[in-house]
Order: C-alpha cells, then structure tokens, then sequence
C-alpha cells in the first residue's frame, strides 16, 4: 500500500557531506540511510538545492550496492503496487519490462517482445517514458498496434485478463519516481532514478524482472545486488547488456543474458558473434513501420529475430517455474 507522505523539511547535510567528497574521497551511506534520504527525496521534503547536489554528487561517485538497496526499497514503498492477475488461471508468474530509452537508430521491438510474451499466456508490464524527443518510445508502438494505455490497477487487470501486455506510464504507476526523472531537464545529466526505474519490482507477488545495463561498471554493481542484497520473495532477474537500453535481445547479435536467483547467477543465453547476413528488419524505426512488421512477424510473414524468440523461449519458461514455486517452496530449479 501506498505510505503517506510526511512534509517536513529533510535536513541532508550530512548525506551531502559523505558523498560529495568527489570519486576518490566520497563515502558511501548505509542501506537505511539511504533508503531514509531517497524517501525525503521521493516525498518531496528536500529543497532544490539539495537535491541537485545530491544527485551530481551521486553522478560522480557511482551509487553502491547499499545504496541501491536502500534507494529501491524506499522506492517500492513509494507507490501501490500492482497485483498478479486474480479469477483466471496464469501457468506464469508476472514478466515486468521496463522500457525508458526507445530507439534513435534500430526499430524498437520491445513491443514483439512483450506480444509473444503474452501470447503464450504471460502476464507482461511494461512501464516507462509515453514519448521522448528523438527517440520512438514503445508506448507509440503500442498504440499504432491498437493497445491502449493503463492509467491504474483496474485498467491493468482488465488488459491482463485479455492476455493483452499492459503498458503503464511511469507517471501513473509511481507518480513520485516521474518527478525526479524528469529532473534530467533541469541538471542536463540522468541521475540514479533511471537506473532504480529499470530495476524496481512493481508487484506485489513474485515477478519476472528483465533488465538492463549500458555501463559496464553497472553490470557488476547490479550483480552484486541482485546475488546478496535484493529480497529474494520478489522474484527473479534476467540482467543482459541494453539494446539502446532497451530491455529486448539484439535482433543482429544476441546479449549475453544472466538469469539471477536464489542468490546465483546462471547465463542462460551465450553472446553472440557477429553475423556477416543480417535478419530482415523494419525498412525504417518510426513507430508506424515497426508496428506495421510486428504484426507481420506475429501473422508468420516474416520471421521473428532468433535472439527474440530465444529469449521468449527463456522468458516463459522461468516465468513458469517461478509461478510454480509458489505452490511448492521446494520446487526444483530449472536444469
């Protein structure tokens, strides 16, 4: 349930002072405290000037497992969080896609992804960003395919019992995470609510987290957490190299993907090398042309990208046995 929010300054001198000390000099804050700063930061008790230095100062420094842990857990309790579909039967525990970056040269496919997904019986979210200047975002996709948009849990649950992928902007399912996104306005630079956006669990059940990283240094930070500080009663993680930061495989090279659970790390799909033929893609990126090709892929007109439809195969078949734990607390993991 969504916390109330307190509207009492937040004092944040002494965060400041421990992690605006630069790259070298700067310390990083506990698990609690950061989660206790992030809040204030979330509920809006921190003055202007504050938050900015926060946010370049964590820039610089990088953000720590710690803190990761603690922003994000300051983050779920920031807003209502979904539930798995209720009166109908799912094999599937939830599969969440957040998609914040679009694409600006390759057609975006998340929007195949998520439709094979929920062909096949999945309840898919995908959360993020409605438009974003230069790039073709999927919820255009989306739309030119005829989904529309989920303001809230109700209309959510009635895509879902469609077997239909649920999109929902950031600013409707965590209203207070869009504020500080859109920070990136004013400073110029992202700060570290675009990588807690990519990395939330939105339900409240077990799910199926697809993420991903651009930054190497991030790849073993997000490891790092996923394998000892993330609950372990929130589900599971695909982590994989981003595709303009998209959460989809590579249609001409698959990622490698690393399926993260229980405290492990299991690479499920090897990297591909580089393939002198390429598969056939939309003629252009915009969101008219690539919604046109999805449907063909869809109908079998054209074929769907084999890193796509391996990483569907992987997708499902995690998000089954994931489903199926929570009946058996000893279910056997997957071989």
């Amino acid at each position: 349930m969504q916390k109330s929010i307190d509207t009492e300054p937040f004092p944040t001198a002494r965060f400041i002072k421990e992690i605006g000390r630069g790259v070298k000099g700067a310390r990083s804050l506990s698990r609690e405290d950061a989660c206790q700063l992030y809040a204030a930061m979330l509920d809006g008790r921190v003055s202007d000037l504050e938050m900015g230095g926060i946010m370049l100062a964590m820039r610089i420094k990088g953000e720590s497992v710690a803190e990761i842990a603690g922003f994000l857990d300051a983050t779920e309790a920031s807003f209502e969080q979904l539930h798995a579909p209720q009166g109908v039967q799912h094999d599937y525990a939830p599969i969440v896609i957040p998609s914040y970056n679009g694409s600006r040269q390759m057609p975006n496919l998340t929007p195949l992804l998520a439709l094979l997904l929920a062909r096949e019986g999945a309840p898919v979210l995908i959360h993020g960003v409605s438009s974003d200047p230069g790039r073709v975002t999927t919820a255009e996709i989306l739309h030119e395919l005829g989904y529309p948009v989920s303001h809230n849990a109700q209309q959510a649950a009635e895509q879902f019992a469609r077997h239909a992928p649920v999109f929902m902007p950031i600013a409707a399912l965590a209203p207070r995470m869009s504020a500080l996104l859109a920070l990136r306005r004013i400073l110029g630079v992202r700060n570290s609510t675009h990588t807690l956006v990519k990395i939330m669990q939105p339900f409240a059940t077990p799910a199926l987290r697809l993420t991903s990283y651009t930054h190497p240094e991030y790849l073993a930070m997000l490891t790092a957490y996923f394998t000892t500080a993330a609950p372990p009663e929130r589900g599971e993680v695909f982590l994989m190299r981003g595709t303009e930061g998209e959460t989809v495989a590579n249609a001409k090279r698959a990622q490698q993907i690393s399926w993260i659970h229980d405290g492990e790390c299991t690479i499920l799909v090897q990297k591909q090398e580089p393939v002198d033929e390429m598969p056939p893609l939309p003629a252009e990126r915009d969101a008219v042309t690539t919604a046109r090709w999805i449907e063909a892929a869809l109908s079998g007109e054209v074929p769907i990208p084999i890193s796509i439809a391996e990483q569907v195969e992987q997708c499902l078949l995690v998000a089954k046995h994931l489903q199926s734990k929570q009946g058996a607390p000893d279910g056997a993991a997957i071989r």
